[in-house]
């Protein structure tokens, strides 16, 4: 296994063409269209830093921001924020863009978790190297959003 790993290495861009099968009778494309994609783009994030088979572990959180209508392009933005031993917190921006004019909104915001697996259990993955400024906050909140998780889980299981 690598030792480390910058947030560059592994951030993607997805792009995909909103068509009437994405969308409700009103023409918003269904938020369940909006997060298949975020969690591609999130597992694609995390194959590329650890290099393994890897697992949704949680959703913290998903904002729907601005509705995304049939005909806009749909930008999924995704990035590694934090990673812990076996963990890995990535964020995603969805950014929808009207192709005749070319503005862009932001339509939503994720925080998602993952793990990479062997033989179908938790794997350690390659540290996170953060170069920038907002690296290094992302990753501090990232950490911060991490131990709020593992809380609730311990409150739960006490339960």
């Amino acid at each position: 296994m690598e030792n480390a790993k910058t947030v560059s290495e592994s951030q993607v861009e997805l792009i995909q063409f909103m068509m009437p099968e994405h969308a409700n009778p009103v023409n918003n494309v269904h938020g369940g269209t909006i997060m298949k994609l975020i969690d591609e783009a999130a597992a694609i994030v995390a194959t590329r830093h650890a290099r393994k088979n890897v697992v949704t572990v949680s959703v913290d959180k998903i904002d729907f921001i601005k509705p995304v209508y049939v005909g806009n392009l749909v930008i999924a933005k995704a990035s590694l924020n934090f990673v812990a031993r076996t963990s890995m917190e990535i964020g995603v921006r969805v950014e929808a863009e009207t192709l005749i004019t070319g503005k862009r909104i932001h339509a939503a915001s994720a925080y998602l978790t993952f793990v990479a697996l062997q033989n179908r259990k938790p794997i350690e993955v390659p540290k996170l190297i953060c170069k920038t400024d907002e690296e290094k906050r992302r990753f501090e909140e990232g950490r911060i959003r991490r131990e709020k998780r593992l809380e609730l889980l311990k409150q739960k299981k006490q339960d």
